[in-house]
């Protein structure tokens, strides 16, 4: 299952997407908005993506997944708009026969997800900032008006 959405991710609703009776590893990852960055206070983030592709890029990655690691389950949630300090930006669960695989495959889907799925995300700083962080491309600094 992967989704794109913008209200707060239910993360027990993840991990039960991808809960199952033959599983003997269940792991999550969940990436969440930090108070700094590069020694910088946040105030909060915020996401774009372009829908289409990045469902479609998201899938891909997710049945790859499956394949190589041999998942019982695996889900994928990544929220756009506005994520406070705290909140989740993205959760990642996948079940599996063994550790190892279920380990092997949250990385894989995280590292993948953040090298090819067109989601981009802006900080936004106490002192006014405003950065593209990543490969945005519109990567550029503004200044809040």
């Amino acid at each position: 299952m992967v989704k794109i959405i913008s209200e707060p991710i239910q993360i027990a609703g993840v991990i039960s997407l991808v809960s199952s009776p033959q599983a003997g590893a269940l792991d999550v990852f969940l990436g969440v908005t930090r108070a700094d960055s590069q020694g910088r206070e946040v105030l909060y983030l915020e996401y774009e993506t372009y829908e289409q592709m990045a469902l479609r890029e998201m899938t891909r990655l997710e049945t790859e997944a499956r394949e190589k690691f041999k998942l019982l389950g695996s889900a994928m949630v990544h929220r756009i708009g506005r994520v406070d300090i705290g909140e989740a930006s993205v959760a990642i669960a996948v079940s599996s026969a063994h550790r190892n695989e279920a380990f092997a495959a949250c990385r894989f889907l995280i590292d993948q997800l953040k090298k090819t799925v067109p989601i981009w995300k802006r900080e936004f700083f106490a002192d006014g900032s405003i950065e593209w962080s990543g490969e945005s491309p519109q990567k550029r600094t503004e200044q809040v008006r």
